[in-house]
This record gives structure tokens, sequence and C-alpha cells, in this order.
């Protein structure tokens, strides 16, 4: 109220609450404001370490050895793919690449690995051919290069490799258009499906009557 006078007593509360209360937003400040800075810091630190391993690793990939593509375990993940581990000892025989040369020239090997489908060991056979046609060997010693090694010129034009090797791209299954004929329409999907599941309940219901009915005629 106007003309009111305040106690010195109040007068300390209201100083000490906000004393308290600018203290808390310092706090709070110096709290938030330093995460954007250490993630800025952080973004620089990874991307440094990034170019430091590529340069480390040069003329190798710096994104690692060529892996296999499988496919993801239970019915749930098994229609996507992703990379494996790695390829596995009868991939690596039909692709003619003996297991202990693989680990030399950027290929990972899981000795683990049993291969369920001709399909998965055709596909990852040849991504190993595919990966060897473009592959550039550089000799361990340059006077003295072995059959197989990349000769002086190759190896002038050859550039380190940025990213993934041989990115796997999921392929989308096209999609098959049909004109809709008439018995299309006049096909009651739902009933189908509610009578395809009674005979399925009632199959064995139906045997033991049946089963019944026939020890009923013997008998007589």
């Amino acid at each position: 109220m106007a003309g009111m006078k305040v106690s010195s007593a109040w007068e300390e509360n209201i100083t000490t609450f906000s004393i308290s209360y600018i203290k808390g937003k310092l706090l709070k400040w110096c709290v938030e404001i330093p995460k954007s800075l250490t993630s800025i810091s952080r973004r620089n630190g990874i991307r440094q370490a990034r170019a430091a391993k590529a340069a480390s690793v040069f003329p190798r990939p710096a994104s690692g050895p060529l892996r296999p593509i499988v496919r993801g375990q239970t019915v749930k993940y098994n229609s996507k793919v992703r990379e494996g581990r790695g390829f596995s000892l009868e991939e690596l025989k039909e692709a003619g690449i003996p297991a202990k040369l693989a680990r030399t020239i950027g290929i990972a090997v899981d000795h683990r690995r049993r291969n369920r489908s001709l399909e998965g060991l055709q596909e990852n056979v040849n991504r190993l051919k595919a990966y060897k046609s473009n592959l550039v060997v550089f000799p361990r010693r340059a006077n003295k290069p072995k059959a197989g090694d990349a000769s002086a010129d190759e190896l002038k034009a050859v550039e380190q490799l940025k990213g993934k090797v041989m990115p796997i791209v999921a392929e989308k299954p096209a999609l098959e258009k049909i004109a809709i004929t008439d018995e299309m329409r006049a096909e009651k999907a739902y009933a189908t499906l509610r009578l395809e599941r009674m005979n399925a309940r009632m199959a064995g219901i139906r045997k033991k009557r049946a089963a019944e009915e026939e020890a009923a005629e013997k008998e007589k």
C-alpha cells in the first residue's frame, strides 16, 4: 500500500529472494549454454579424428573392410538386408579367395557363419568378385612387385575411397498392375476367410464325428 513502511526484516527477505532467484537463473544458464558449445567442439573433434584415421590408413578405405549382405533374424526382420560381420569360408572358396589373403586385402572374414540358402551364397560370391575386379593391390616392395600387384601407373592414379565400400542399396519390389475383372468384384474375400477359418476349427470335430458314425454302422 502507498505510504506503508516496510520493516528491515521484510527488506532482507526480498533481497535474499532476489539474489537466490538470480543465482538460479545464472546456474541454469551455466548448465544449459555449455551443452551447445560442447556439442560443437565434439563435432569438430569427430571430424578431425575421422580425417586423421583416413590419413593413417591411406590408401585403404577409411570406412573399413568389405562386409557381406545378410538378412535379419526372426520373421519380423528377415525381409530387411544389412551388413554382416564377415564373409563365410564357403563364400570365399566359391569366389576363389583364400581366407588368409582376404583379411589382407580389405575383406572381413567370419569363420562361424554358415550359408543357409543358395541365393544368399551366390549374392555374396558376386559381391566378392565385383570387389576383386575393382581392387588395386599395392606391392609390399615398390622395386619388387609380385603377380597381381598394381603397376606404377595405376598406383599414381589411385584415390582413397570416401564412404562405405560397396554400400547396400535396398531394391524396391516392382508393382504389377492388372485390370479388375467382374469375377474379382463378385468374390467375397471376408466371407471366404471366415468359412476357411471355421473349416479349420471344425476339422477335428468333424473327423471324430465321422469316426463315431462309422463305428456305429459297423456295430449294426
